[in-house]
């Protein structure tokens, strides 16, 4: 079954450069938890008796935050504004089920939402309930909430959007969180190209594509060297909407990134000596195909799946050696700089834009943008027949 997804310019999109999800239409508490389709497809039941994040401090760097939510009361802890604007502003260009705190409420109830009613069965539960959240609304200023979060307590950092091309410090402030023991995940983005964005392309960042129910990866995933794993990211229930009470159903790699996150929330619990790239070694170990694409022995890591997708059970219970403190991914190498990198002091960075100087400029801006959109036709033409030519796995685990 083909997903339809709805492509819609939002408030959050304007505040952090590109947010990573494209939200559907409303639901019902109850019926929510009977689509929360991740949480059974993890066993979560069977994992929360191993781990649920308890302790661990997940940053979530995002538009803003409804605190209040129902799935999110008593889940956040102190964060800081990054934006510049107040977290619940309104604006008249928003339609009228969107506000600036989508996106982060999102983000937040996929980690850590408790759900609500009896015996928190409504709504959305994250797959680390016990994790709190570090709420870091930011404006172009993502390194700064970056250095913040790994200078207060932060474990795991959430960051699901984009920029391109990045700001002077985007991979220096990764560097320096990774360097004091924080997980940085980020999404690689849905623009269905091969096109790297950061800051999933810094060294240091586990970059995320989506994947269905079956164990597919999403069209629209940003297929290339970024893509390191693959999580739920299509028909996923959100805390999201014009009050505490609202959900809606969203696609994209901003909620793969933060199934991601969770995870890595469970494993911190587990084993909090690791790394991050240990973390991420266990999640890579135990990653998964669906049998479609383990038949066609790809040699990993692959453009389209990464490692494949992530499996917590398997990765909390298995006996996997720890391995290099580097781990599998790329990695920031040397001493991280301690203080902001400034522009034109970035050397030590791959912080290009991904086709490079003017050439970029001209594919990406004016004319240019014509170019881009008939590729994407193109490819998602080729990739809808080669579907279509190919059996439809029939589950994943």
């Amino acid at each position: 079954m083909r997903v339809t997804r709805t492509l819609r310019a939002t408030a959050g999109a304007a505040l952090t450069g590109a947010l990573l999800l494209a939200a559907g239409g409303t639901a019902s508490a109850d019926q929510v938890r009977k689509d929360l389709w991740p949480l059974e497809a993890f066993g979560a039941q069977q994992l929360w008796k191993d781990a649920t994040g308890k302790g661990v401090t997940v940053a979530v760097l995002d538009s803003g935050f409804r605190q209040t939510h129902q799935d999110l009361t008593g889940q956040f802890v102190a964060g800081k504004n990054f934006a510049n604007t107040s977290e619940g502003d309104g604006s008249k260009d928003l339609a009228p089920h969107e506000d600036i705190r989508d996106h982060g409420t999102a983000m937040a109830g996929i980690i850590a939402g408790h759900g609500h009613g009896p015996g928190g069965s409504e709504g959305v539960k994250g797959l680390a309930p016990g994790a709190k959240i570090m709420p870091l609304p930011q404006y172009k200023n993502g390194a700064a909430a970056t250095r913040y979060a790994a200078d207060h307590g932060a474990d795991v950092i959430n960051m699901s959007y984009t920029e391109t091309p990045p700001s002077a410090d985007t991979c220096a402030s990764i560097h320096y969180a990774v360097e004091k023991g924080v997980v940085v995940v980020a999404g690689v983005g849905n623009d269905g190209l091969p096109k790297k964005n950061y800051p999933a392309a810094c060294p240091g960042a586990i970059g995320v594509g989506s994947v269905n129910e079956f164990g597919e990866a999403s069209d629209d995933n940003n297929s290339n060297s970024t893509l390191d794993l693959l999580a739920p990211g299509v028909k996923v229930p959100v805390a999201m909407g014009k009050s505490d009470s609202d959900y809606r159903t969203a696609d994209g790699s901003s909620a793969a990134t933060a199934y991601v996150s969770a995870a890595a929330a469970l494993l911190k619990q587990k084993f909090p000596d690791l790394t991050p790239g240990q973390i991420a070694n266990r999640l890579v170990k135990t990653a998964g195909l669906a049998k479609p694409d383990k038949d066609k022995h790809l040699k990993l890591p692959d453009t389209h799946y990464g490692y494949g997708f992530i499996q917590p059970g398997p990765a909390l219970r298995r006996n996997i050696p720890a391995g290099p403190a580097q781990g599998p991914l790329p990695m920031p190498q040397g001493k991280a700089p301690q203080k902001t990198v400034l522009p034109g002091a970035d050397k030590g960075y791959d912080t290009d834009p991904p086709m490079g100087g003017k050439k970029a400029i001209m594919l990406y801006g004016g004319i240019g943008l014509g170019v881009l959109v008939v590729a994407g036709i193109i490819i998602a033409i080729v990739v809808s027949v080669r579907r279509r030519n190919n059996p439809r796995p029939q589950a994943w685990g």
